[in-house]
């Protein structure tokens, strides 16, 4: 059995990257993007260009009982104007937020944002993008909000800490950040963010990766996740849990009852569009579910990781190209 799981690992990894560098070619992209038989995938897992088309999906989940953080699709912005640009939308988004509806709750939050550092143009400008990232979090502070930072590549994770810790002291509890399990630096880097006292959601990872930066085995990639998980849970301030696999949600829910662990001390996140049985389930069992709705015109880089990352993406695309 262990060596057919090996196979199997090693080959999903296979076609994982082989998607990943596929998907870069630009006559790929053009396809994508252009094709009216990819809309329906697209749509699947991307709330429309707009943040009006965002905050209705948001509502929407909101009626049915989940949680929100909403993404404006972006990244390895090298010029200030489009970085300074984004973090206009994003601050217009935080303020749209605390005069809707949809604006309450702390920890859990009802509906807040994840936004990427290099969307703020930190592969231009460290400071700059910090200091943009501090406008957005202000905002979120004002309102009783909380703003993500989402994890890149691992050529990003020591700018996007420093920056989440130098943000996090003078807006304590309003912005956090995201840990991949996949990376063999992450359990070190957990220690530290649990003694600063920041929000964390913890993720496999779906970046290509070198064998000397990441484990390469799902095996691995999986048991690393469990020891972050279990740490997160006995001292993570309300850590999140970013996972389609069935098998690591209840590997976590098992020991959060073992534990005496209460439901409401954590949350699990599921990627809008994916899983849906999955998202419905947990809320049902009581558990507090939090869909991550990402919207906006650059979007391209985000489908095809979700592509890459779980067969079954695939092939539901594969299946819409030829209208099954």
């Amino acid at each position: 059995v262990g060596a057919v799981q090996a196979v199997l690992s090693a080959r999903l990894m296979l076609l994982r990257h082989l998607i990943l560098s596929t998907a870069g070619r630009p006559g790929v992209e053009r396809f994508v993007r252009n094709s009216r038989l990819t809309r329906r995938v697209v749509r699947r897992f991307i709330a429309g260009e707009t943040a009006d088309s965002a905050l209705s999906a948001a509502g929407e989940l909101r009626e049915k009982g989940f949680r929100v953080t909403l993404d404006l699709l972006g990244e390895h912005v090298t010029d200030g104007e489009t970085a300074d640009k984004a973090t206009d939308e994003y601050a217009r988004l935080v303020e749209r937020i605390a005069s809707s509806p949809l604006h309450g709750g702390f920890m859990p939050e009802n509906v807040n944002v994840s936004v990427k550092l290099t969307q703020l143009g930190l592969v231009q400008d460290e400071a700059r993008a910090t200091e943009r990232l501090r406008r957005i979090v202000a905002i979120a502070a004002e309102t009783r909000n909380f703003v993500r930072v989402d994890m890149e590549d691992s050529s990003c994770t020591d700018a996007t800490l420093r920056a989440v810790k130098e943000v996090h002291c003078e807006h304590r509890g309003h912005v956090g950040t995201v840990l991949q399990s996949m990376l063999r630096r992450t359990e070190a880097d957990l220690e530290e963010m649990i003694r600063e006292g920041i929000r964390i959601r913890l993720v496999k990872g779906a970046y290509a990766e070198p064998p000397e930066v990441a484990y390469q085995a799902k095996r691995d990639v999986d048991a690393a996740f469990l020891r972050c998980g279990y740490r997160l849970l006995s001292d993570g301030i309300y850590p999140a849990f970013g996972t389609h696999d069935s098998k690591m949600i209840d590997a976590l829910i098992e020991h959060a009852d073992r534990e005496g662990i209460g439901r409401s001390r954590f949350e699990f996140q599921l990627l809008y569009g994916i899983r849906r049985d999955v998202q419905r389930d947990l809320l049902r069992r009581g558990y507090l579910v939090r869909v991550y709705v990402p919207y906006g015109e650059r979007w391209y880089p985000y489908f095809t990781r979700r592509l890459a990352e779980r067969p079954a993406n695939l092939l539901f695309f594969l299946r819409s190209l030829v209208g099954k």
